[in-house]
């Protein structure tokens, strides 16, 4: 029997606010403790727990990783008391498990919710991403362009130079001659540790955080969550898959993806309105982190919704247990 449920995007909302804001609870007590897997396994925990609660038929699309390495979460997971919607969920319950260890900045719990099929099931791999806010002309900057005509072209629509211009890249060996070649243009290069998905957002409010364009490959599911995203603030992103070997290959056909030199546009990967949830853990310049204070604890979430545009900043406050 199909699930005829209208997904009510602004009922969802605020219980989707309280599944990201829990799960940053959750790992609280972990920040800076060198415990990566207990931080994560923390919010998992939380997360998984809160989603139980909402009226919705969910299936994880974007998770914890497949269903042989991950215990809960996992790609295919329904969540939910199933007498709702049916939803498609992309999640991280905690973006940046190395940040929050070594409590670096930009480490975030990150939910996004849509109507069932209307999120590109990415496989576990890297996928290569190019992103910039919005305001900009559609299709200004490619995944086909050298990094340095990237620069070029972005700063010719901005009106300024490209050493005006900074772009956001994950530190990683790979992305050595990426860093050279924009470099040699002028432009900064803001190089972040983890947290992709948070590198992107960045490029959507580059008044408030000074990044301009995020380039470089990283997780997949990752740049579906990064897309979920934008679908809601405006911008651009490009995403096309990259693979190692024949094993990753096998993934994408589980997944259903057949053109494995596809470029997916956000609005591919997203195909329809979702709302999107992160709550900060670490601070950062998106969201400040989790304020602890004697007998209190304090979060921040960002909650949007890509139907009407609307941008929700919610301070909670309870005490600490």
């Amino acid at each position: 029997m199909t699930n005829t449920i209208e997904f009510h995007d602004r009922m969802l909302s605020l219980g989707l606010a309280r599944v990201a804001e829990q799960a940053a609870l959750a790992s609280a007590s972990l920040v800076g403790r060198g415990d990566e897997k207990a931080a994560d396994q923390a919010a998992v925990n939380a997360m998984r727990e809160q989603l139980n609660m909402l009226d919705i038929a969910g299936v994880v699309v974007i998770g914890e990783g497949e269903r042989d390495e991950a215990p809960m979460l996992f790609i295919g997971e329904e969540v939910g008391t199933g007498k709702g919607p049916g939803v498609d969920i992309a999640l991280d319950p905690l973006e940046g498990t190395t940040l929050t260890a070594k409590d670096m900045p930009n480490a975030l719990t990150v939910i996004a919710m849509g109507p069932r099929g209307s999120m590109l099931h990415a496989p576990d791999v890297y996928m290569e991403k190019l992103a910039i806010g919005p305001g900009y002309t559609e299709g200004l900057v490619t995944l086909d362009m050298p990094p340095a005509t990237r620069v070029s072209a972005l700063a010719t629509e901005k009106g300024c130079a490209p050493s005006d211009i900074t772009v956001c890249i994950l530190e990683r060996p790979r992305h050595e001659e990426m860093i050279a070649e924009v470099r040699s243009t002028g432009a900064s290069i803001r190089l972040i540790t983890d947290g992709d998905v948070a590198g992107v957002m960045h490029c959507a409010d580059s008044e408030k955080t000074g990044i301009d364009m995020y380039m470089g490959s990283g997780g997949a599911p990752e740049g579906v969550l990064a897309a979920a995203a934008l679908k809601c603030m405006g911008g651009q992103i490009f995403g096309r898959l990259l693979f190692r070997n024949d094993d990753e290959k096998g993934r994408a056909a589980k997944a259903g993806i057949t053109d494995l030199d596809k470029i997916y546009s956000r609005d591919e990967m997203v195909t329809q309105d979702v709302i999107f949830a992160a709550t900060g853990v670490t601070g950062g310049s998106l969201l400040p982190g989790i304020k602890r204070e004697p007998g209190w604890l304090t979060t921040e979430t960002l909650l949007m919704r890509s139907k009407t545009g609307s941008v929700r900043r919610m301070e909670y406050r309870t005490p600490a247990s």
